[in-house]
């Protein structure tokens, strides 16, 4: 083990430290105002290290760190593209980032503006009548938008509907959020293409459904060319259609969720409109509504005055507040800065890209790994493991052997309806060479699986920790370096 991949816990020596924090700039020091009876009686158990030992720790690890800025991630149903470092710069602006939510309306017009005309845009690209930028993220959107559902459902008297539809195939969050909703989750099977079964649904419309939750390509990145039946069925029987945007990208610029029949959806900024994606956020959900269904979104709401100035609304019949105040305005910024260099000649290419990116990956593939569903995918697809299985190699193995090679590894054991689920999402930011580069990999550890299947059952062989036992580190974790050394 290198000396700098030790834990700084293994670095540490007694009597070393590192920057001293002076007193604040209006001369006092923190440690004097706090009362004596608050002070620690003992040194707290810290490492004690210099700033060069610090410095060198972190910056190493962060040499580890495996992102979009250093490779291909193709990871399925989630969007890990590029996105243009030019959105960071403007969303530090100063003028915008040291604006507090609190200030007068008259003093932050820029960024009520902005607010404004990415809520018109995001209406535009839905086919919806307005949204709301509030939700932090996109499970909190599914929340509000399934709020909205049942607000509408109890404005009308009919508080009999508590049951929401939601495909077998669907992303994990749909039904978890329906649950915290208070909302009771009914289960429609899909075909063998992945598609809803329509034929399952119409048995389950009933004066007791609320609506149905679903997004279009489905989670196996197959297009619900079904739509505008199922949308007139649950529209029949009293229900709303929610969409979650989740799979938003290959339908740029050529089909909007509320041409589909969608009443609410909710959008993944921090996916398909330029955010870093992944560790835990930032990120931001805004949930659109069709016309009716405008007036229950949540509080507060930015509009636009007849003199031209913006100012906050709370409506009386909104469902309330569900955040601190306008969301995450940070991702906001990085959207409408996307939308705008993009603009509607291009942001209309996105969504073709993403599709071909992932139709040339399949295509050149196939031979090697099961694909369960035939047919032009949109902007993912499903490999159901290697095509030869009779060595033993499974698609975690596969992912793991990825490693090696420098390529983080797609979704796997996701969906559920197969097996060995392989999801691959090359995105429409990657070149030509990139999809050619992955190809090879892919063919090589196929290969590798029919010759030397124990070479790929024993990856990864270059990290720095290799082959981990995973039950182990399941059910007895360690969680602390007190943990380990003891």
């Amino acid at each position: 083990m290198k000396y700098y991949d030790k834990l700084i816990f293994e670095l540490s020596r007694p009597g070393r430290k590192g920057y001293e924090l002076p007193a604040d700039k209006y001369g006092c020091d923190a440690l004097k105002e706090i009362p004596a009876d608050l002070l620690r009686k003992e040194a707290p158990e810290l490492p004690e290290v210099s700033e060069l030992d610090v410095v060198r720790h972190y910056t190493n690890l962060s040499s580890k760190n495996f992102g979009v800025d250093t490779g291909f991630y193709p990871l399925g149903s989630c969007t890990m593209k590029y996105n243009p470092k030019i959105n960071e710069e403007i969303a530090a602006m100063p003028e915008f980032a040291g604006l507090h939510p609190l200030q007068p309306v008259e003093s932050a017009q820029g960024a009520l503006e902005l607010y404004y005309n990415l809520q018109n845009a995001l209406s535009n690209i839905a086919g919806l009548a307005e949204f709301t930028l509030n939700p932090y993220a996109g499970a909190h959107g599914e929340l509000t938008g399934l709020m909205v559902m049942r607000q509408y459902h109890i404005s009308r008297g009919d508080e009999k509907r508590r049951k929401v539809i939601v495909p077998d195939s669907a992303h994990g969050t749909n039904p978890a959020s329906a649950m915290v909703a208070g909302l009771e989750v009914v289960e429609v099977k899909s075909k063998p293409n992945g598609s809803i079964d329509v034929e399952d649904l119409k048995p389950l419309l009933d004066d007791t459904v609320a609506g149905i939750m679903m997004t279009n390509p489905n989670t196996l990145g197959m297009f619900e060319t079904e739509i505008m039946e199922i949308a007139k069925l649950v529209h029949e029987a009293g229900g709303l259609l929610y969409y979650d945007g989740a799979n938003l990208n290959p339908m740029l610029g050529k089909v909007r969720p509320g041409d589909m029949g969608f009443d609410i959806m909710h959008i993944n900024l921090h996916k398909t409109f330029s955010t870093p994606h992944g560790g835990g956020g930032p990120g931001s959900g805004p949930v659109g509504v069709a016309a009716h269904l405008v007036d229950l979104l949540p509080n507060p709401r930015v509009k636009k005055g007849e003199d031209g100035k913006f100012y906050i609304e709370n409506g009386e019949k909104s469902l309330g507040n569900i955040s601190s105040f306008l969301g995450n305005f940070g991702v906001m910024m990085k959207a409408y800065a996307y939308i705008l260099s993009l603009g509607k000649e291009n942001l209309k290419n996105v969504g073709p890209m993403a599709t071909l990116n992932a139709n040339y990956i399949k295509e050149s593939l196939k031979d090697d790994y099961l694909l369960p569903i035939e047919g032009a995918c949109k902007h993912e697809f499903v490999f159901d493991g290697l095509k030869d299985k009779s060595t033993g190699v499974t698609t975690l193995n596969v992912a793991k052997r990825l490693l090696d090679y420098g390529f983080h590894a797609p979704t796997i054991y996701f969906p559920l309806l197969f097996h060995e689920s392989m999801m691959i999402e090359p995105t429409e930011t990657e070149s030509k060479e990139t999809l050619d580069e992955f190809i090879e990999v892919m063919h090589k550890v196929a290969q590798e699986a029919r010759e030397n299947p124990d070479m790929v059952k024993n990856a990864p062989h270059t990290t720095l920790i290799s082959h981990p036992d995973e039950t182990t580190a399941a059910k007895k974790p360690i969680l602390s370096y007190r943990q380990m050394k003891g």
